[in-house]
């Protein structure tokens, strides 16, 4: 089983000013880029999850906590799944890449925060976009 992995990325300063750069990163499976802006910092979009699609994501602007979980039946999922927590930030070009299998809840903590999303399969390419309510999982571990 694949399991979600942060891709660090590292930056570069001169007198020229910064650069910001993944050499870890593979991109040659990625079809389809998009930015997600959450409507405030309370707000929580999730959870969503893909039982085939793999997504990776960047913060683009600002930060953001994304939480996974594995499903474990996709029809209908146990409340108890064990909850995995990362952080990304724009001060550095760290992906999240996020094996298929997995549910995301998604928070921005900095007003305008931006996330890129890419993903390895194009539009209406399957259907696999599956929604749960944000208080589906309250027993997360």
């Amino acid at each position: 089983m694949e399991k979600p992995m942060l891709i660090q990325g590292k930056s570069f300063a001169d007198d020229r000013g910064s650069l910001f750069f993944n050499n870890d990163f593979d991109a040659s499976q990625i079809k389809r880029i998009y930015f997600i802006e959450n409507r405030d910092t309370r707000f929580i979009r999730g959870w969503t999850g893909h039982q085939r699609e793999q997504r990776w994501f960047s913060a683009a602007q600002g930060s953001f906590t994304i939480n996974l979980i594995k499903i474990d039946n996709w029809e209908k999922p146990s409340e108890n799944l064990q909850v995995l927590k990362f952080e990304l930030n724009s001060e550095n070009l760290d992906i999240l890449h996020v094996p298929s299998g997995y549910a995301s809840a998604i928070q921005s903590h900095h007003e305008n925060s931006r996330l890129l999303v890419m993903a390895d399969y194009a539009l209406g390419e399957i259907t696999d976009d599956y929604r749960f309510p944000i208080n589906y999982f309250e027993n997360l571990k």
